[in-house]
């Protein structure tokens, strides 16, 4: 079983990631060159690796087994809420309502291509680990500002060795270095050492954990305390390059 192809083999494309990384940073809230990043530089061998690992953990492979999605948890907001306050559920809600987003915002930026998946277990793997991305933020104590998404995507690369998302944050690493923000480097190289001595998110059976304290489920996976930084927002940027806001 471990022999057999679990997704269609592809070339990689770095210039179409170039040039959809020269987008996102034109436009960083158009989030579907993200997912253009990631599919131009997706390793099939990379991705089986991953499987495997989730496949061999039991709570990852009753997941995967049972072919949950994790959206529909995450989209039934009124529950969430409903959850005691302080829990990963209510936290996750509040999370949620405070950026105006929605769970299946992700869903319909990482449209656009056809199915890659010869294993209904491995496509449920990658639809969970798209929609786990915001659950990570709130778990972690990253935030949405331009830092603690780098900081997040470090984490990410650190857990799932994608090269997308590996390219993306060093890149976003590299640009607040020739900008001269020079103070969010230690967050974003923190997140990647807290990634690599976590325990391993896309394992986890999320829906077990919304309605526990998330002081609980930051011990539980190793996650230690939220960090504390400064956010930079794009007004900070554009403000101390002297472009308009």
């Amino acid at each position: 079983m471990a022999d057999s192809p679990i997704v269609k083999k592809r070339r990689l494309r770095p210039l179409v990631a170039w040039r959809a990384m020269q987008e996102l940073f034109a436009d960083p809230e158009e989030t579907a060159h993200v997912f253009t990043i990631i599919r131009a530089l997706s390793s099939s061998r990379q991705y089986t690796r991953l499987f495997h690992r989730v496949m061999a953990d039991p709570a990852g492979r009753r997941v995967l087994e049972a072919k949950r999605s994790l959206l529909v948890t995450l989209g039934d907001r009124d529950r969430l809420r409903a959850m005691p306050v302080g829990t990963l559920g209510y936290e996750y809600a509040c999370f949620m309502d405070a950026e105006k987003i929605t769970a299946d915002g992700l869903e319909g930026a990482s449209k656009g291509e056809e199915n890659v998946f010869y294993d209904e277990r491995a496509e449920c793997l990658s639809n969970r680990l798209r929609d786990m991305h915001d659950l990570w933020h709130v778990t972690s104590g990253y935030g949405r500002d331009f830092v603690g998404e780098d900081a997040l995507l470090a984490f990410t690369y650190a857990q799932t060795r994608n090269l997308g998302i590996g390219f993306i944050a060093l890149l976003a690493y590299l640009r607040f270095w020739r900008e001269g923000f020079r103070a969010p480097l230690p967050t974003i190289r923190e997140g990647y050492r807290r990634g690599r001595d976590a325990g391993f998110l896309p394992a986890v059976e999320w829906e077990a954990m919304l309605e526990k304290p998330i002081d609980e489920v930051r011990e539980i996976l190793r996650l230690g305390d939220p960090p504390s930084y400064e956010p930079v927002t794009a007004e900070d940027i554009n403000a101390a390059l002297g472009a308009p806001a």
